[in-house]
C-alpha cells in the first residue's frame, strides 16, 4: 500500500480565494476600458463626450460581474 504524501495543505474558506480570481476579469476590463477611452479621447477630442458615456455604460457593466462574484458565495451552500 503506497503511502499519502500531502505537499501542501490548505484551510480556511476557500470563498475568499473563489472571490479573489473572480475580481481579477473585471479589474482587467476595466483597465481595457479606462485606457481605450483615453487612446480615444486622444485621437478625437470632439468625441471625448459621447466616449464618456459610454464608459460609464461600460463601467456599469463591469461592476455588475464584480458584484456578483462577491453575492453568489451567500447564495451557495
Amino acid at each position: 500500500m503506497a503511502d499519502v504524501t500531502t505537499l501542501a495543505e490548505i484551510t480556511g474558506n476557500m470563498n475568499t480565494v473563489g472571490y479573489g480570481l473572480a475580481a481579477i476579469g473585471p479589474a482587467i476590463g476595466l483597465g481595457i476600458l479606462m485606457g481605450k477611452v483615453v487612446e480615444g479621447t486622444a485621437r478625437q477630442p470632439e468625441m471625448a463626450g459621447r466616449l464618456q458615456g459610454i464608459m460609464w455604460i461600460g463601467i456599469g457593466l463591469i461592476e455588475v460581474l464584480a458584484l456578483i462574484g462577491i453575492a453568489t458565495p451567500f447564495f451557495l451552500p
